[in-house]
């Protein structure tokens, strides 16, 4: 499968660093949905490729909540900044899928913004885990 949205990722025992493309505001929770209805293609696609790396990374460990997702993030200028809550909306939804744990037992952060240079998201997801011996 190729993930023509993930840039990078790390991995370490209690987290996982995910670097995505930013798409601009079609990852904003108020422009995602298409009509309200249908999630857009690229919207749909980035957060496949995002919950397929989590997937893939995490392997036969099992996060337990409660989870921390943080998102930072590099834009053009501040005109293209997003506001954050609205992305990591988007992104809760893709780590819930990856990780398997309602984004109830989220807990969210904010980085600042860094304006001028190549636009990026760099995600960050910790919290416990153990083996999973199913």
């Amino acid at each position: 499968m190729e993930l023509e949205n993930v840039k990078d990722y790390q991995e370490y025992d209690n987290t996982i660093i995910i670097t995505m493309e930013y798409l601009g505001k079609c990852l904003s929770v108020n422009h995602y949905k298409y009509k309200g209805r249908y999630t857009d293609r690229r919207t749909k696609r980035w957060q496949d490729d995002l919950t397929f790396i989590i997937g893939a990374t995490v392997g036969d460990r099992k996060f337990t909540p409660p989870v921390s997702v943080r998102v930072d993030g590099v834009f053009k200028d501040k005109r293209s900044t997003p506001d954050m809550d609205n992305l990591l909306k988007v992104i809760n939804d893709a780590v819930k899928r990856g990780i398997g744990i309602d984004d109830k037992y989220f807990t969210n952060e904010t980085g600042e913004p860094f304006i001028g240079g190549e636009p990026e998201l760099t995600i960050t997801i910790s919290g416990k885990n153990e083996k999973n011996t199913a």
